[in-house]
């Protein structure tokens, strides 16, 4: 039988984008290495040389 109906099909849903989308992005990766590279040279300033 010839479905003859005129209902849209539902729209596809997006899926929630999450933390691990965010960090996934070069850039935001390439920030956060600077600041742990920072507070680890800071880190070890003050327990070797202070």
């Amino acid at each position: 039988m010839l479905d003859t109906s005129r209902e849209r099909p539902p729209a596809p849903t997006q899926e929630p984008r999450g933390c691990l989308f965010a960090l996934s992005q070069p850039p935001l990766m390439i920030f956060l290495g600077v600041i742990g590279v920072l507070l680890l040279m800071a880190a070890v300033h003050d327990l070797f040389w202070l």
